[in-house]
């Protein structure tokens, strides 16, 4: 059984008044995908943030509970100290630095690394070989590059801290199906050689075909957990996040309005 390098436990954060995540726990064990499913405001990217130690840049506070990563409380880290404790977040909507060249935005990752030249120079030929784009674009400015680009480029700047945890805030998101397959295929990559995720995906299909265990939160709480091909496989999932109809309830439907007009006429 693999060792947990994440744990969250009764975890509650608030917004000023707003509680966005209730008493949650979970684990993220050596060398898996993890995936978090659940809607808007279920509290999917606060929890990433309860992790990295970034809730304060939205004025969220953890009120109660604890995160641990491999043993180690990250509670008092600063947000720079737990990227140099192994744990990386890309965030929602890509958020490089536009004005600054590809290459400059790499750099940029590797500021919170530890282990000198050498490690950057193999972080970003890593980088390099997971994305060749981005170093045929390595002059060009980031925000001149097209939304699956600036993915890879958010994916690689967080790559050059060598994370062993990497936090990932939907990915796929306004991506293009062929591309989002792309970003998916990395995310196998990247966890191949070692690397853990916590993927926070819109892309449900994408997300349990990914992972081997996920959590669905549902207003900030745990609503179901479990191994992945069992949740992909559970109708409350497949109904409400993989837009599978259930098959016995249409037929009823169709039956039911199909009939609507014959009664209309007997009763008329």
């Amino acid at each position: 059984m693999a060792a947990t390098s994440l744990e969250v436990r009764e975890l509650s954060v608030g917004y000023g008044p707003v509680r966005a995540l209730r008493d949650i726990s979970i684990d993220v064990p050596q060398g898996t995908i993890v995936a978090v499913l659940g809607g808007n405001g279920a509290g999917k990217s606060t929890l990433l943030r309860a992790v990295s130690r970034t809730l304060g840049f939205q004025r969220g506070r953890v009120t109660s509970g604890s995160i641990s990563f491999d043993g180690r409380p990250l509670e008092g880290l600063s947000a720079a100290g737990v990227v140099a404790a192994g744990v990386v977040q890309v965030p929602e909507g890509r958020q490089v630095f536009a004005r600054m060249t590809v290459a400059d935005n790499l750099r940029a990752g590797a500021l919170g690394a530890t282990g000198g030249r050498r490690s950057s120079a193999e972080a970003l030929a890593r980088v390099h070989e997971l994305f060749p784009v981005l170093a045929d674009r390595a002059h060009q400015r980031a925000g001149l590059l097209s939304g699956g680009e600036q993915q890879m480029l958010a994916m690689g700047r967080a790559l050059m801290a060598r994370p062993r945890l990497l936090l990932l805030d939907e990915p796929s998101l306004g991506l293009a199906p062929l591309m989002a397959e792309r970003i998916a295929e990395t995310v196998q990559e990247i966890n191949a050689t070692g690397t853990s995720v916590l993927l926070v995906e819109q892309n449900a299909a994408i997300a349990l075909r990914l992972a081997s265990a996920a959590y669905v939160l549902d207003v900030g709480e745990v609503a179901l957990s479990g191994r992945a091909d069992e949740l992909a496989a559970s109708d409350e999932v497949r109904r409400r996040y993989l837009g599978v109809v259930d098959e016995t309830a249409a037929a009823d439907a169709v039956t039911a309005q199909a009939s609507a007009p014959a009664l209309s006429r007997w009763s008329a």
